[in-house]
């Protein structure tokens, strides 16, 4: 139950006032806990709108992403558990069927809404409630970028299910609005009478004789021409807008126009990102799209000083190389700042390319520039990676080429949780033929590994963690194909950690009685296995360090060796996640509840 009651009893004044009552609380829970906030901010008018006319537990509320949905938590019971926001075993920062029953879908990753609003609309077709039901969408202008949001609208203008997809255009207008005119054809086609007249005037065009069609259909044609929309309307969806996402009266007027027509509709709304905290507001802020703690009255990062992370070592070397070989290009899909490919793409502007919310299409264009010769490093985070995975391997593994995929939040990515954590790449990528896939575990081993990813000719994966490495190795052996190295000798136990596993290997082994041998396995495919084999001999108690699900992961490529070979005395133990998906909330608390910290695992190996 929302504490303000049911908003359709509310006035305008009433909702304006509960709008800016949750913008307060998002300040406040975010400026401690970090999360979404520019785009949460300017949301907060269009999502009271949304409860003022619709039942969210009745109606599909659809929010793409998620990460806007933060009033929408406010709005439906959970306004004192705010405060937990993205806090271990508190709230997520996004939308969670668990949570509410307000929340019709886990969401984490873009432009799925409308896809959702099709199925939805489809089943509330399928039962006989469209009366009393209907799928409302909300999606950024940002989404809008994906091929699934017009793969989505393509079926959706083409079979007219009823259904409400609320654009919100918050930082370029898609059809940009002029003035005094804009607002008078934008009040006109939400009215009841354009929407009349339309109706007839399709209804006089169906039924006119071929001859007398022309004048009509160019007299509705220019109509258009005047208006925004055309291209949805061409794909089959009724266009209202644009409207001033901040006016709750017009929204809620729009919201109840649509909700009659039945029929698809599009509702083009413009927002201010950061409403109403003046420091965040409008566009050139993306730093305020998603922040950690900061002091709400200067906008100062609370952020502790941290040790280099290894997206700037990226970011670093990949500048470096571009500078040395103008072959080198790269891409990244709407993360330039977060992948490090920000600095390239300042640098080198013709040679580096942010291609939006376009998984798919960044892998394949990164094919076809190997074909003609070029390095390409297409840098994606693990999560996103996923949405490639089709390309990955029709577009860039069949054919060989070589493109490095530098894949970015390998591992556990705290505080964003089951949607973001990194942990399917090497299970999803060990699959594929022709594909090579190593991994760096200091910022030292990061360089050599991206200089060997520039001259490989093959396609190859490399993976990082977000933040720091937890290991800092300064002196390390030449990175080979294949290739592992052994960061300490002992006996008879083995510690094998992959990537950012390096560092927990050599953590646990400083709480040890016995000194293990510790190997830097580098390369997950192909195996060192002639090194592999040597210490099978010696040490037959193996331990496995990896920051990825144990499905597929490091450990059953071990085993897989081992059988291979023949080698039957090896107990080998492995560290890598169980099947199941991964909270969300402060790292380390998340280990620990996975039991993966350095004391647990240390214990757990003394007692075996």
């Amino acid at each position: 139950m929302s504490k303000f009651g049911d908003l359709k009893e509310k006035s305008i004044e009433e909702l304006e006032d509960i709008a800016e009552q949750i913008r307060q609380r998002i300040l406040e829970v975010v400026s401690k806990n970090g999360g979404h906030l520019s785009s949460t901010l300017g949301a907060t008018d269009i999502i009271v709108a949304m409860h003022a006319v619709f039942d969210a537990e009745k109606n599909p509320f659809i929010f793409d992403v998620s990460h806007q949905s933060y009033a929408h938590k406010l709005l439906t019971g959970r306004w004192d558990e705010f405060e937990t926001l993205r806090q271990f075993e508190g709230l997520s920062g996004y939308t969670k069927p668990k949570e509410s029953n307000s929340d019709y879908y886990m969401a984490g990753h873009s432009s799925t809404s409308i896809s959702l609003a099709t199925g939805s609309a489809k089943a509330i077709a399928l039962k006989g409630e469209q009366d009393e039901r209907l799928p409302i969408a909300l999606i950024g202008d940002g989404s809008m970028s994906a091929g699934m949001v017009y793969e989505a609208m393509n079926e959706l203008g083409d079979r007219k299910y009823p259904a409400i997809i609320i654009l919100n255009d918050n930082e370029m207008s898609i059809a940009s609005p002029i003035g005094a005119l804009s607002r008078i054809l934008s009040q006109t086609m939400a009215s009841p009478f354009y929407q009349k007249f339309k109706a007839k005037t399709k209804e006089m065009l169906e039924n006119f004789p071929d001859s007398a069609t022309y004048m009509a259909k160019r007299f509705e044609e220019s109509f258009h021409l005047i208006t925004p929309g055309i291209l949805f309307e061409e794909l089959g969806l009724e266009y209202i807008g644009p409207i001033n996402g901040h006016n709750i009266s017009s929204l809620i007027e729009t919201l109840k126009i649509a909700k009659d027509m039945k029929r698809p509709v599009i509702i083009h709304v413009q927002t201010t990102k950061g409403k109403g905290y003046e420091v965040a507001e409008g566009v050139g802020k993306e730093h305020w799209h998603g922040v950690g703690a900061f002091n709400v009255g200067t906008g100062d990062s609370l952020k502790k000083s941290s040790p280099k992370a290894s997206t700037a070592i990226f970011a670093e070397t990949l500048v470096e190389l571009a500078d040395e070989d103008e072959k080198v290009v790269g891409v990244t899909a709407a993360m330039p700042s977060g992948t490090g490919m920000s600095l390239a793409l300042e640098k080198y502007p013709k040679r580096f390319w942010d291609v939006a919310i376009a998984e798919q299409h960044a892998v394949t264009s990164m094919g076809a520039l190997a074909k003609e010769g070029f390095k390409p490093f297409c840098a994606l985070y693990s999560t996103f990676l996923q949405r490639g995975y089709d390309q990955v391997i029709h577009d860039v593994c069949l054919m060989n080429l070589g493109v490095a995929f530098a894949i970015d939040r390998a591992g556990l990515v705290g505080e964003d949780g089951e949607t973001h954590q990194g942990v399917f790449d090497i299970s999803f990528l060990r699959a594929i033929p022709n594909m090579t896939i190593f991994a760096p575990s200091s910022n030292e081993t990061m360089k050599k590994a991206m200089r060997f990813a520039k001259d490989f000719k093959t396609p190859c994966a490399f993976r990082y963690p977000r933040g720091a490495f937890g290991s800092t190795i300064e002196k390390s052996s030449v990175f080979e194909l294949g290739k592992s190295d052994i960061i300490e000798e002992g006996k008879d136990i083995l510690f094998i950690g992959y990537g950012n596993g390096v560092g927990r290997a050599m953590e646990t082994a400083k709480l040890m009685d016995k000194n293990p041998t510790i190997l830097d396995l580098r390369f997950v495919k192909p195996l060192d296995i002639e090194r592999l084999k040597a210490l099978a001999k010696t040490h037959k108690r193996w331990f496995v360090f990896s920051d990825s699900a144990k499905i597929g992961g490091v450990g059953s490529a071990l085993l897989e060796m081992l059988c291979d070979a023949d080698i039957r005395d090896i107990e080998l133990n492995t560290f890598e996640y169980e099947d199941a998906f991964i909270t969300h909330g402060n790292t380390k608390l998340v280990e620990e509840s996975l039991g993966i910290l350095p004391e647990q695992l240390a214990k757990i190996i003394k007692e075996k």
